[in-house]
């Protein structure tokens, strides 16, 4: 069983897990309910339901804005540390379902993950595409889908087969970095790449 799944059963529902790692994880804002449901991507019934528990419980705060009610994490809450903890300790990388569909949305030469999909919270990106043809709609819908899985924001690099090659020929230090920090090739069709990689790290 995985870790996520285990978080699903110990809150309760996929929807509490979901949005208990997004208020952990973003734990210094403020968010409207509207925002809330559209960045977890869950229905505005779910959201309100849980919301609520996470408020009486004081897992959360309320606050009005103009008429306007917002939600932000409660740092103080008596066992914030051990479930931001919890949170983190899960390893999301696997339960990425919405990655599968990447390869729907252009053609696909490589997909890399690193920075929180790999619990690497020193990482400055968390997911390299280098994708031909793209179509930026999907690509637009991918990101949304997985940023609500994960619990924040995705932090990523679109480039073209050709681009991957000039930078990494001209030996751009960005590049290389990532390729130097802890990752994992989701996808390739370039298979020359762990090639490459290896002589990064070198």
């Amino acid at each position: 069983m995985s870790s996520v799944q285990v978080l699903e059963i110990l809150f309760g529902s996929k929807s509490r897990a979901r949005m208990m790692r997004f208020f952990i994880l973003n734990n210094s804002q403020e968010y409207a309910f509207s925002d809330i449901v559209s960045r977890n991507i869950i229905n505005s019934t779910e959201a309100r339901k849980e919301l609520n528990a996470f408020s009486r419980a004081g897992f959360v705060k309320e606050k009005n804005k103009k008429g306007k009610k917002y939600y932000q994490t409660n740092i103080n809450f008596p066992f914030y540390q051990e479930l931001e903890r919890l949170v983190i300790k899960s390893d999301i990388f696997p339960q990425c379902n919405s990655l599968s569909g990447v390869k729907k949305i252009g053609d696909v030469k490589l997909v890399l993950t690193t920075g929180v999909f790999m619990n690497y919270a020193k990482g400055k990106l968390d997911l390299l595409l280098v994708i031909d043809n793209v179509s930026r709609a999907k690509l637009r819908t991918l990101i949304n889908h997985l940023e609500a899985e994960v619990g924040k924001e995705i932090r990523y690099m679109l480039l073209t087969g050709e681009e991957l090659t000039y930078r990494l020929n001209m030996l751009d230090r960005f590049l290389i970095n990532i390729f130097k920090e802890p990752h994992e090739i989701f996808f390739s069709k370039m298979p020359k790449i762990k090639q490459v990689v290896s002589i990064l790290k070198k």
